[in-house]
């Protein structure tokens, strides 16, 4: 998501920093360059020219030119007009403040994601908000679209309404909202039909449908990877229907993002959802700011650890921690972790989550590092016998042997693994010598870990990123065991 884009700024910006000060001119050329990335990015000719325009104007200042650090005072102001672009600093949540059931109306071409990301903004309400849901599907023209989002349903745990064969979109979306109020639904969601291009029919349904239900939402499905075509049919939508949001559908597998960036300053409706997968939980709540920090390569530390308080079982990390604490880490243990790193979205998620990790993350792909690694892993565990798993020490070159024979690799990944999981052992033993978990809270203050987070900067010594110590903290302010574990290649 985004990477075109975040490589060519981070190379802007990397000139930038490099200079003790900045003259205008350096600006004015930064700044031609950011507008050549935009565009070339996809982003619409309109956008990109108010965006320069606000940019250069604060960038040029006199507090930019003078400051101590000017390079990194206009990448803020970059960040900032980048958050004020995609929708300000607050994210657009879904307005549900009304008697239920509180009608979102899903409307969008054929073929952008419609059905799919009902089902997963519906799964999204039920679990996150403890909603109770109801589903409807209006598209009586695509086949089988209605049986879509009833196994859509059965796959979430959320309610669809019946079908009955010949009903026009209308009485469908009367009869939901009918059940809805006998069964106390919370949310009606109606998916309403698409067509391949915009036309007269599916604007007069749609104008119909919301007339019939009175929608407090109607949300525009936009599939990012059609780029200024997508922009093109949101700024149709948003002539004919009552928009109140967006849901841009496969963001991670668009790497300019140029709708994404388009679309809040086109349609003046800010995005309230992105798709980021197949998957059927793979759909996140749009947040301008967290975005912004990706596409400059600052990370995006918020997400990612609430991904991992959404991958991470509580009785695993109960578990973890008390082994932590005992300095122990087995086979069993390591792979519990990369089971997680899969979870999460894999090592190329995670690296870009990461502030300072994206040096990293090309080094993985030019290395051709990928996500297959962590299945490898996974693998050459899986082949361990049980007492193998819990004892490494057992492994000798017999066994080494058909381990990889079973898990389809070789000798030395299977090496590679071990070697591995003995640095994480010594690190849980520097752990256990620091007095546990609350010895190493203790290290980062009365805040803990996020008292720190806000100093984020180089990354892990130790060829990860550059940078002394810890992201946040100065060198020489851990204990000297635990700066040498870090510092070790």
């Amino acid at each position: 998501m985004f990477d075109s884009l975040s490589d060519r700024l981070g190379g802007v910006f990397d000139k930038l920093r490099g200079r003790g000060a900045l003259k205008e001119d350096d600006v004015r050329a930064a700044m031609r360059e950011v507008r050549i990335a935009l565009l070339e990015a996809d982003v619409a000719l309109p956008v990109v020219r108010r965006f320069i325009d606000a940019v250069t104007e604060k960038a040029v200042g006199h507090e930019v030119l003078r400051s101590v650090t000017p390079g990194q005072q206009v990448v803020k102001i970059v960040h900032d007009e980048l958050v004020e672009m995609l929708g300000g600093e607050t994210p657009a949540d879904l307005d549900l403040a009304a008697a239920p059931p509180v009608v979102i109306m899903m409307v969008g071409l054929q073929g952008s994601g419609k059905t799919t990301s009902t089902a997963k903004i519906a799964k999204f309400l039920k679990e996150k908000q403890g909603k109770k849901v109801l589903m409807a599907s209006l598209d009586v023209n695509r086949p089988a679209a209605q049986e879509q989002l009833a196994v859509l349903g059965e796959q979430t745990g959320v309610a669809t309404l019946p079908i009955i064969a010949g009903q026009a979109p209308v009485d469908i979306a009367n009869r939901a909202l009918q059940a809805a109020k006998l069964q106390a639904i919370d949310v009606v969601m109606l998916d309403t039909a698409g067509r391949l291009h915009v036309d007269d029919a599916l604007m007069a349904e749609m104008r119909a449908v919301a007339a019939a239900t009175t929608p407090r939402e109607t949300l525009l499905v936009v599939d990012s990877l059609t780029g200024q075509d997508a922009v093109n049919v949101a700024q149709s939508f948003a002539g004919q229907v009552d928009l109140t949001g967006v849901v841009i559908t496969r963001m991670d597998g668009d790497a300019r993002g140029g709708a994404a960036l388009s679309m809040r300053a086109v349609t003046g409706k800010p995005i309230k959802f992105a798709g980021t997968g197949e998957k059927i939980d793979a759909i996140e709540a749009f947040q301008p700011a967290r975005v912004a920090g990706r596409i400059l390569g600052m990370g995006d530390v918020v997400s990612l650890v609430e991904k991992a308080a959404a991958a991470v079982e509580q009785e695993d990390a109960e578990r973890m921690a008390e082994r932590m604490m005992k300095g122990l880490f087995d086979m069993n243990d390591l792979r519990t972790q990369l089971r997680q790193m899969q979870n999460m979205g894999g090592l190329g998620m995670l690296a870009g989550m990461m502030p300072g990790m994206k040096k990293a993350k090309q080094a993985m792909a030019a290395s051709g590092m990928d996500d297959r690694v962590l299945v490898r892993m996974d693998a050459i565990i899986s082949s361990m016998t049980p007492k193998e798993r819990v004892n490494p020490a057992l492994l000798n070159a017999k066994r080494k042997i058909r381990i990889a024979n079973g898990s389809g690799t070789q000798v030395q990944d299977v090496n590679k693994l071990i070697k591995m999981h003995q640095e994480m052992g010594k690190a849980m033993k520097q752990i256990k010598k620091m007095g546990g978990l609350k010895g190493l809270g203790a290290l980062f203050g009365k805040g803990g870990l996020g008292a720190a987070m806000p100093g984020l900067g180089g990354g892990m010594s130790g060829g990860m990123g550059g940078g002394a110590g810890l992201p946040g903290l100065g060198s020489g302010q851990l204990p000297p065991d635990l700066q040498n574990l870090l510092n070790k290649k």
